[in-house]
């Protein structure tokens, strides 16, 4: 290969590698990191990507120089002269992208490992899953529908769903994980960043999949203290203890139905403003037939509604004091 062929083939592999550097720093793919493990995991895929741009600014290089310089001459049919395999460059292309690879690895393994070190006193959240809200219970035994945390202390969230498969996902926290029925996951996060965050649910959960959302909150521990000594925490729900609108609030009744009165506007299911004179067409007694909405849901569908969409788990995840509470407030505030 003669020295212009050297220069033309760097000059293809400095653009190529420009252009492909362009598209990725320039768009912003990845959002600010809001914790630590966010802050690993953004290095591990960096530590890929610069991999990936260098490898592919090589081979888009070397293509469009084999396509410029070897292109075959307009009327030229004949074939091109026999060639035998290069023993020293099979070798050398399949060493470097092993070595590559086993790097990634490594860097990921190590990302891995200090992600899921929770330290010696974490903040311990529950997040509890149903269609479609989020619950977050933290260690005074009160529980929200918001996620409040304290910044630069390591949290510890202890996942599960009480009916189907749903995912906890902050994008600028980095971690996911999947909420499984009777399976307990968890995930550690050290956030670093005060601000508000979305709380998304990736996993296709129902009809209000997409409506599955909450929000986190990153304080200062001056700030997440004085949140968490406060009167106005709502305690969580307990047999014989709550008010309906408590319930109906934190049993995430207001993801999928309005009602004026709880100040809830979800679209999913019909709304709640007008129950006595859905009762009367059903031939049911207001209390009758919101206890038996709530515990058989497909029992008395309103029309344009489907079966199967709303949970029929609330006859067990709440206890029958607490179905009482929800009923009566229901009852008292609707038409």
């Amino acid at each position: 290969m003669t020295r212009g062929s050297i220069f033309k083939l760097l000059a293809y592999a400095v653009v190529a590698g420009a252009v492909t550097t362009a598209v990725a720093v320039l768009i912003p793919w990845l959002p600010t990191a809001a914790t630590r493990q966010a802050d690993r995991m953004w290095f591990s895929i960096w530590f890929a990507e610069i991999i990936a741009i260098v490898v592919f600014a090589v081979v888009a290089a070397v293509l469009v120089y084999c396509v410029v310089e070897f292109r075959a001459k307009p009327g030229d049919l004949s074939d091109g002269p026999p060639t035998h395999g290069h023993t020293m460059l099979e070798i050398i292309w399949t060493a470097i992208p092993t070595v590559l690879v086993v790097a990634i690895t490594i860097v990921a393994a190590i990302v891995i490992h200090d992600n899921g070190k929770a330290g010696a006193n974490p903040l311990v959240v529950k997040v509890i899953t149903q269609q479609f809200t989020y619950q977050f219970e933290y260690p005074n035994g009160k529980t929200y529908d918001i996620l409040r945390l304290p910044k630069d202390r390591n949290v510890k969230l202890d996942l599960s769903s009480k009916d189907v498969i749903h995912s906890f996902w902050v994008p600028a926290f980095g971690e996911k994980s999947d909420a499984v029925p009777g399976i307990s996951t968890s995930i550690v996060i050290t956030p670093t960043r005060t601000g508000y965050y979305p709380v998304i649910c990736t996993q296709l959960c129902g009809l209000g999949h997409a409506l599955m959302r909450s929000e986190a909150i990153v304080l200062e521990q001056a700030a997440f203290d004085t949140w968490y000594t406060s009167a106005d925490a709502a305690p969580a729900p307990a047999a014989g203890g709550d008010d309906g609108k408590t319930i109906y609030t934190t049993a995430g009744c207001g993801a999928c139905h309005t009602f004026t009165a709880a100040g809830s506007a979800g679209k999913i299911g019909p709304s709640l403003d007008n129950l006595s004179s859905a009762a009367a067409k059903a031939g049911q007694s207001l209390d009758d037939f919101i206890s038996s909405s709530i515990t058989d849901p497909d029992s008395s569908l309103a029309a344009g509604y489907a079966k199967g969409v709303m949970p029929s788990t609330y006859k067990t995840s709440i206890s029958g004091t607490q179905l009482d509470s929800l009923v009566k407030y229901l009852a008292e505030n609707t038409k």
